[in-house]
């Protein structure tokens, strides 16, 4: 039998063989009656020891099958309820262990897939700039070039540069965000110091196309990191720019209650289409009216630092165009 190949199972045996005929001795001494009692009630014992040890091993025979099938992936684990003490025990902590394992490989195969869609993505978004600064070499590197048609090639260089920089600078903040090891200041900041640093890279680009900014802030604060707050800030009045028509309008409009302090990014552009605001967020999810350079992770940036700032955003049309609602609570929610 496969249960008495277990070392322990027959030591146990053993033991109770030779208690047995201790006790057929000693009551031989006494009389042949007693002698052939106490080895009856001696075998009977070691009889019921046996039965109830074989139930247990089959027991943990069929646990160890169980989850052996489960490491060679053939199927999830299934274990039957024991009515025993230790075993019980045993059989839900190892469910327990199995269930957490699944959940960490199904995880684990997840996270392989996010990684390699984005650096299919990230690929995407490389390839164009470099393929446009090929093109561009050519070009320059013929002889008999113009003055005006050189210096032109040279500004398409130099913008393919600093697309691919803005690129590689972005997708390492978000890295560094996503594995945590960003130290994010802690302390007051008032808004319009906020408005101020985020706003001020954006000055020429929207007078260039004519767009007028509006704040109104008062001396609204809340606890957190000026520069990290200004990037987030900053992606999101950048998109109003790139989505607002020639002469429109970018407002940011500020307000503090005792749970958050909120800021209100809107713009005079078309909005966002309806199907694209749930998605607005992931990172290099370009929307149906993203231009030509949109590469989709500003905003996927902005939630990240504002997420880790214990804030939310999220966005929506108004009457006049599109919204961002940027909030920083003042406590944990």
């Amino acid at each position: 039998m496969k249960t008495l190949r277990n070392p322990e199972l027959r030591r146990e045996l053993l033991i109770y063989g030779l208690l047995t005929l201790a006790a057929f001795g000693l009551g031989f001494l006494i009389s042949p009656g007693c002698a052939a009692a106490l080895l009856g009630l001696g075998a009977v014992c070691t009889g019921l020891h046996f039965c109830f040890l074989q139930r247990r091993y089959r027991a943990l025979e069929a646990l160890s099958r169980s989850i052996d099938e489960v490491l060679h992936g053939q199927n999830a684990l299934r274990i039957e309820g024991s009515t025993e003490g230790e075993l019980a025990i045993l059989q839900s902590e190892i469910r327990k262990m199995a269930v957490r394992l699944q959940e960490a490989a199904a995880q684990t195969q997840r996270d392989k897939l996010a990684l390699s869609e984005g650096l299919a993505d990230i690929s995407h978004q490389l390839r164009t700039p470099l393929t446009a600064m090929n093109l561009t070499l050519s070009l320059l590197s013929r002889e008999g070039i113009e003055e005006g048609r050189r210096l032109a090639l040279t500004r398409e260089l130099k913008q393919s540069l600093a697309r691919i920089d803005w690129l590689v600078e972005t997708l390492l903040k978000l890295s560094k965000l996503d594995a945590g090891t960003v130290a994010l200041a802690s302390r007051q900041v008032t808004v319009r110091e906020l408005i101020d640093a985020a706003t001020e890279p954006l000055g020429i680009p929207m007078e260039l196309r004519g767009q007028q900014l509006r704040v109104q802030c008062a001396d609204e604060r809340f606890t957190g990191d000026l520069a990290w707050s200004a990037e987030a800030l900053g992606n999101l009045v950048k998109n109003c720019m790139e989505h607002t028509p020639q002469g429109g309008e970018i407002s940011i409009t500020a307000r503090q209650t005792p749970i958050f302090t909120e800021l209100l990014v809107q713009d005079t552009g078309p909005g966002f289409v309806t199907e694209d605001i749930p998605h607005l967020f992931e990172r290099f999810y370009r929307g149906k009216n993203a231009g030509a350079e949109s590469i989709g992770i500003g905003l996927a940036l902005a939630r990240s630092v504002v997420a880790a700032q214990n804030g939310t955003i999220r966005a929506y049309n108004t009457a006049q165009g599109a919204c961002f609602e940027l909030r920083f609570y003042h406590t944990v929610v």
